[in-house]
């Protein structure tokens, strides 16, 4: 069970999740659901855009492309900032790697 006993009997588990690995991989998740979103927001736009371009830009197809661009700057830079951070912080960690 991975129980080690000290000599002032106090019980500590030798099996804890490490919490900054659990913070790590809290941010990777935010991470990668800042890049799927960006991405998604682009393809929407490329999809919009390509709308527009097949027939005639109007108001609202302008409108979307503009949000979903700004929307993907919002979400997808962070995002890959993120996830870049979390990869090079696991690579320098000390500790056991994962493979």
């Amino acid at each position: 069970m991975g129980v080690v006993v000290s000599g002032d009997d106090r019980a500590v588990d030798s099996e804890a999740p490490d919490p900054v690995r659990a913070s790590r991989a809290r941010w990777a998740r935010w991470g990668a659901l800042g890049k799927r979103v960006g991405y998604g927001l682009v393809l929407l736009s490329i999809v919009a855009f390509a709308v527009g371009a097949a027939g005639e830009f109007t108001d609202p197809i302008t409108t979307v492309v503009t949000l979903c661009l700004v929307g993907s700057v919002f979400t997808l830079a962070p995002g890959l900032v993120v996830g870049y951070a979390v990869k090079k912080a696991e690579r320098e960690d000390p500790g056991p790697r994962r493979r």
